[in-house]
């Protein structure tokens, strides 16, 4: 079988269009090692990761090259975008610096494993793209969207698509999943999230942007049985089957990652909440207005 990060996803399946900051930029091969340094556009996070701190570490040299294969040099790319503007711009902690491969790069890699060639991926909450642009790094034969409601991050992502020649199969979006139910996008194969939410609220999000079906992939800690447990009910009303428990990369990665699996069966509309009638009305004065307020003026004669 070919293996999908030989660079299919060049031509691969479900080709859209590039994310708001790279949209003007042609879609150049992915970068190597050798060209990483000339990026096409200026920006101060494009500096060739050769010989810098986002090396990977001895210890995780064997389970980078198998969660990445030949396109570890991007991998390794995006890992120095994250240790300087991704700490600059406050999407990382500097503590995390040091063990960015093993806690965020490979931990979202192994998930891969999950999902089927040429599949469609909404990431809710990308924020600095975990695990969406690592996955997308990965994966060049999956069609990446991008959800995340913060300018700041979004533009970040915009910048990360462009410089790692990702503009062919990643799109960025800015807004709330919640508000994107019924598209564009919609009706992925696969949702993604990563530390976002309880299970319940994270079904309520991301479930409507999955087809029928399709799947949600939720990164979950060591207290995820837990929260199936906790939230199971909440997740069936919601169109959701039965959570399940994955692990992801057992045997590479030590702890292993942590997925939450839930299929979508059947698709549930849910109410918005509707504002009251008194947050209703731009006339009526907050707070002091209502009922009281009538009161005092009809004493006053």
């Amino acid at each position: 079988m070919t293996d999908p990060r030989s660079g299919a996803g060049d031509n691969g399946p479900g080709a859209v269009v590039p994310g708001p900051s790279s949209s003007s930029a042609a879609s150049p091969p992915a970068p190597s090692s050798s060209s990483a340094g000339s990026p096409r556009r200026s920006s101060p996070a494009a500096a060739s990761p050769s010989g810098s701190a986002a090396d990977v570490p001895p210890a995780f040299a064997e389970a980078a090259e198998q969660a990445f294969g030949a396109r570890l040099p991007v991998a390794t790319h995006y890992a120095e975008l994250l240790i300087t503007e991704g700490v600059v711009r406050g999407l990382i902690g500097p503590r995390e610096a040091p063990r960015i491969w093993e806690r965020h790069l490979i931990n979202c890699a192994v998930m891969s494993e999950m999902i089927p060639l040429g599949a469609s991926v909404v990431d809710v909450g990308s924020g600095a793209g975990l695990p969406g642009i690592v996955l997308a790094v990965a994966r060049p034969d999956l069609t990446i969207t991008l959800v995340e409601p913060l300018a700041r991050r979004t533009a970040f992502l915009s910048e990360a698509v462009a410089v790692l020649g990702l503009d062919t199969t990643v799109t960025v979006v800015r807004g709330r999943a919640e508000d994107l139910a019924g598209g564009p996008p919609a009706a992925a194969d696969v949702v993604t999230a990563r530390a976002v939410a309880p299970l319940d609220r994270l079904a309520g999000w991301c479930l409507p942007l999955a087809a029928v079906g399709g799947r949600l992939l939720a990164l979950k800690g060591a207290s995820a049985a837990d929260e199936v447990a906790e939230h199971h009910e909440a997740i069936t009303r919601l169109g959701g089957g039965d959570p399940v428990v994955q692990l992801c990369g057992a045997g590479l990665i030590d702890p292993p990652t942590t997925v939450v699996e839930i299929v979508r069966e059947r698709a549930v509309v849910t109410p918005r909440p509707r504002p009251s009638g008194r947050a209703a009305d731009p006339g009526r004065p907050a707070g002091n207005g209502g009922r009281g307020s009538g009161k005092r003026r009809s004493r006053r004669g």
